[in-house]
């Protein structure tokens, strides 16, 4: 839209603020990089959407709230107000609009709170690569002995199950800053998937959801209060919004030093990805600018059979340059401090979706273990034919047969098939990518293409 048409949105917005007897105003930071954070003020006529981002962003202390000072991004929040439909550009009630020159936000029409949250992660986006910080769509956690590891992942891809671990501290489920410092959590609060929420599978997320967590979506008994997380009758996009520090082995404040390892998730319904592969910096480049996983029937309507997915850095619908901008800021960071890619398939073996199983979780969190120890460094490598990836011949406590995907398929003619019908939809995917030129001749162009599959 023109600048005239967001002015006219601003006003509508700061004109519906203005009428009510009261608003809520949050005066917040993003990134616990003292350095580099950013002071947002969100104004909004709704308490909840206030609680949830009192969660979601960093809560000052009284001093730094004394200091504020001018924020340096404003949300105008209006929208239990509708945009006026005949307004150039509209297209319907609806409408969200963010104006990085003035650094503004107006929300008209929608009360979905994560609006909020998603906007100030594009501007983050946009804002951090121009100090040279990479900014990440990606879990975070660390070891005892100080090992940053990242998780990237689409839905379903198993991001915030394995990045929640008992042995390691939670830097961040989501959203993540890579500067000269090391690593920094933008937010200052975790937005869980609540949906079949059990205290015995994921102890940490039910116990955080206590005075002062916001429920989203949920179905729960208007007399016990008891929540039924199992109800999918609103939708299956249940959440919780809740305070980091409400998860017990959370690092507080949410830094860690350079990342050891970068972990890219996808959860493969084709059955033809290995569960783990080690990847060299173009392959991380390649598969970090595909962003594949696969959609399962179940998960959206009129699905019968996989469908793959691609995602530009695991966050398309958040970044603000162009994605091969991200990757060469991602590869360069690697190098300098010496971090390892790997891409780690979480979803099906020894045939596709409806024929073969599921990886099984425990052999997958027995390889993120060996990623996190190092074990993975030292073991043998054999590489796979198309994809041409890296794939360890054993690992401590995994069956070394599924390790590599052809074993555990029963019909090697449909593996064969299946694995070029997959190599088939990463390359149509990347067409986009090829005629965009990095590096000071291209050169870094041809390497990221030669890094995907060869067929």
């Amino acid at each position: 839209m023109d600048e005239h048409t967001f002015l006219t949105n601003r006003e509508r917005a700061v004109d519906y603020l203005n009428s009510l007897d009261k608003v809520f105003v949050n005066d917040q930071f993003l990134n616990w990089d003292p350095e580099n954070r950013i002071k947002v003020r969100i104004i909004s006529a709704r308490a909840y959407h206030s609680l949830f981002m009192h969660n979601m962003c960093i809560r000052p202390t009284d001093e730094e709230l004394e200091s504020f000072g001018t924020p340096d991004f404003t949300i105008y929040n209006a929208g239990q107000f509708p945009c006026n439909r005949y307004t150039h550009y509209m297209t319907s009630s609806t409408s969200v609009d963010i104006n990085l020159a003035r650094r503004e936000m107006v929300i008209l029409g929608t009360q979905y709170a994560g609006e909020m949250k998603k906007g100030l992660f594009g501007v983050m986006h946009y804002l951090m690569p121009k100090r040279g910080i990479l900014s990440l769509h990606s879990g975070c956690n660390m070891g005892k002995d100080g090992d940053v590891a990242l998780f990237f992942g689409l839905s379903g891809t198993g991001k915030t199950t394995l990045s929640t671990d008992h042995n390691r501290l939670l830097i961040g489920d989501d959203e993540h800053c890579w500067s000269e410092n090391g690593v920094s959590n933008i937010e200052g609060g975790c937005y869980a998937k609540c949906i079949d929420l059990s205290q015995e599978k994921e102890p940490d997320i039910w116990n955080a959801i206590k005075f002062g967590a916001v429920l989203e979506n949920v179905v729960f008994d208007e007399h016990t209060r008891e929540v039924d997380y199992t109800d999918k009758s609103v939708t299956e996009n249940t959440r919780a919004a809740y305070p980091i520090e409400y998860i017990p082995n959370a690092k507080i404040p949410c830094v860690g030093p350079h990342p050891k390892n970068v972990i890219l998730l996808a959860c493969d319904a084709f059955g033809v990805l290995p569960p783990v592969s080690k990847l060299d910096l173009a392959q991380t480049m390649y598969h970090f600018i595909s962003g594949y996983t696969a959609l399962v029937a179940g998960t959206e309507d009129g699905i019968k059979e996989p469908q793959a997915t691609f995602s530009a850095c695991f966050g398309a619908a958040f970044i603000m340059l162009h994605p091969t901008k991200y990757a060469a800021m991602l590869a360069e960071k690697m190098q300098k401090y010496g971090a390892t890619g790997w891409l780690v398939n979480t979803g099906w073996s020894g045939g596709r979706y409806g024929v073969g199983k599921r990886i099984r979780l425990p052999y997958t969190r027995k390889i993120i273990d060996a990623i996190h120890s190092g074990e993975l460094l030292t073991a043998n490598y054999q590489k796979t034919e198309v994809f041409g990836l890296e794939i360890p011949t054993e690992i401590k406590g995994v069956p070394s047969e599924i390790l590599d995907p052809i074993n555990t398929w029963t019909d090697k003619a449909a593996y064969k098939e299946t694995l070029l019908r997959l190599a088939g939809l990463f390359k149509k995917n990347f067409e986009v990518f090829a005629s965009y030129k990095i590096g000071d001749d291209s050169n870094l162009t041809d390497e990221i293409l030669a890094a995907g599959p060869n067929f």
